[in-house]
């Protein structure tokens, strides 16, 4: 009865804007708490994409009503989605940064007929939640098939792993594991550290013990993943050689307080502030004139092209509400971002975009960067089920 109840309250919701002018778009993001830098950044992004884009779109104005998540919650963030559907009346939601809360909102984006784009969330099997789910960030496998890859073509010949136990570190793992035992590697052990991890020498010192050309490490960002480069730092695992190998943990948030310790370090992503474009430096001129305070890394692209799918969308139902022709729209699009060249796969609905090698060292004034040593063009979410391929 609940259930029947809450899908008449969304049909009425539906009906009542159909022919607004004003299409919302609802965004859930930790706008408070631990991963409060994220959510402030992912205001930042949306500030300027809506300045250098403008505000209008199909013949609609664009509005964006933001909700506090400030951790991981799945209840907090159905009810949320519940709020903006029922309440603020949004046709499009967007944000959620980690997993758990996107797969919440996926059972809420179904049942309402609610075109959803992830900005952040990185598991590979969230969007066969719900085929009203659109992600523009990343997949963990989509960027740990390339670092397996650079790995061994560094020949580095064996690795211990490192990851968070949650559902992107365990893709991680295994699609980083798969490519680099397929390619003659060796994996001589693979460390799980609970979620809430904030020491992690003991697994440093295990990991020096066992001596590996590499350590690959997979971080949920913030705190922890701090924690895992003071750990390798403090170990004297760079001055053992035992290379630091990962996907985001250097991001730009941390490093002025990580310092020189974090210089070689490198990484697999999808997005570097320092990738040489126009369309990058209109991005981070236009970000810097709005909001100076904000600093941003590769999280902020999950919510600029999130912002163009849809407008994309909006575009495309002319501000009206029409679910199936607004997916239809996204699907298969390709345009280009400030990453670089992208396309959502009409089947899986997940971006294809490049990979690239990151290092960090130190730009012409002295400050800590990502700069991009090498491009895997286009490649796809490997954790599919036909993914791991060579390409």
């Amino acid at each position: 009865m609940k259930r029947l109840i809450l899908a008449g309250v969304l049909a009425l919701a539906c009906g009542a804007s159909a022919l607004a002018q004003t299409v919302k778009v609802g965004i859930i993001a930790p706008l408070s708490g631990p991963f409060s830098s994220n959510g402030k950044m992912w205001e930042a992004t949306v500030k300027a994409y809506q300045k250098i884009h403008g505000t209008q779109a199909g013949g609609a104005t664009v509005e964006v009503v933001w909700k506090d998540l400030a951790d991981i919650n799945p209840a907090q963030a159905r009810a949320l989605a519940q709020e903006l559907i029922v309440k603020d009346k949004v046709q499009y939601l967007g944000g959620l940064y980690f997993t758990p809360d996107a797969l919440a909102v996926g059972a809420i984006a179904q049942e309402a007929k609610v075109p959803t784009v992830i900005f952040n969330a990185a598991t590979s099997s969230i969007l066969d939640k719900s085929d009203h789910l659109l992600r523009t960030s990343y997949t963990l496998p989509q960027v740990s098939v390339p670092a397996a890859r650079y790995a061994l073509e560094q020949k580095l010949r064996t690795v211990v792993t490192l990851v968070s136990d949650y559902g992107p570190g365990l893709d991680s793992e295994n699609a980083f594991v798969k490519t680099f035992t397929a390619g003659g590697g060796q994996v001589l052990e693979q460390i799980r550290a609970p979620l809430k991890t904030s020491d992690f020498g003991p697994f440093m010192q295990k990991i020096k013990s066992l001596k590996p050309d590499a350590v690959f490490v997979f971080g949920p960002g913030g705190p922890p993943t701090y924690a895992i480069i003071k750990a390798y730092s403090e170990a004297g695992l760079k001055q053992a050689g035992v290379r630091f190998i990962g996907t985001g943990e250097t991001s730009e948030l941390d490093l002025p307080a990580i310092g020189d310790a974090a210089l070689g370090l490198e990484t697999a992503l999808h997005y570097s502030p320092a990738h040489e474009s126009a369309m990058n430096q209109t991005f981070l001129k236009t970000s810097a004139e709005l909001s100076p305070q904000v600093v941003l890394n590769a999280a902020s692209v999950g919510a600029y092209d999130g912002m163009a799918v849809i407008y994309r969308m909006v575009e495309a139902t002319k501000g009206q509400r029409d679910p199936a022709k607004a997916l239809a729209a996204a699907k298969g699009w390709q345009w280009e971002s400030p990453r670089g060249p992208l396309k959502i796969d009409a089947q899986s609905r997940e971006l294809v975009q490049n990979v690239y090698v990151r290092v960090v060292d130190k730009d012409a004034s002295g400050r800590l960067r990502n700069r991009e040593i090498k491009t895997y063009e286009m490649q796809p979410d490997h954790g599919r089920s036909t993914a791991l391929q060579a390409k």
